[in-house]
């Protein structure tokens, strides 16, 4: 079997799924190679993330992952969930394929790029290590926006 039972549990079931009305924090982030697609929402209390969800246009591995990090980071102080990476998302689920591994990371990096809309809307410092990973997601994003610009434009009309 190519997925682990956890895997397959997450896609049959995904934890936390859906849209946060007024959310302090988001993060979308995607790979147009693969199609997958991630929106990943925060509500933060007392620097803790009190609520998580998220909106996953993808493949199983994508929609497990999106499920596991919320699962993860539900609760924690965003210190530890910023410290949630591809790794650590990837064990938790059992494992994935090799070439599904670069779902975990798109999880992490949704919910960094959470964490830092949530960190600039509130005007507060944020860390060096989460400018860096962001500036590579913007540096990403702009690559594939460029490259399959008609592809992106039509997500973009949609999600308006």
């Amino acid at each position: 079997m190519i997925y682990s039972q956890k895997v397959l549990d997450h896609f049959k079931n995904p934890r936390n799924v859906g849209k946060i009305k007024n959310a302090d924090g988001v993060g979308k982030v995607g790979n147009v190679v693969c199609g997958d697609v991630m929106y990943l929402y925060i509500k933060v209390e007392k620097n803790k993330i009190k609520d998580i969800r998220f909106e996953t246009f993808g493949c199983t591995a994508a929609i497990a992952t999106s499920s596991m990090i919320t699962e993860m980071a539900k609760d924690k102080t965003l210190k530890q969930a910023l410290d949630l990476g591809k790794q650590e998302v990837a064990n938790s689920l059992g494992g994935l394929p090799p070439i599904k591994l670069h779902c975990s990371l798109l999880a992490s990096d949704a919910l960094a790029e959470a964490i830092y809309d949530y960190l600039k809307k509130s005007k507060k410092d944020i860390p060096e290590d989460l400018v860096k990973k962001h500036k590579r997601i913007v540096k990403e994003k702009h690559l594939i926006k460029e490259k399959y610009k008609e592809w992106t434009d039509v997500e973009d009309k949609i999600r308006s």
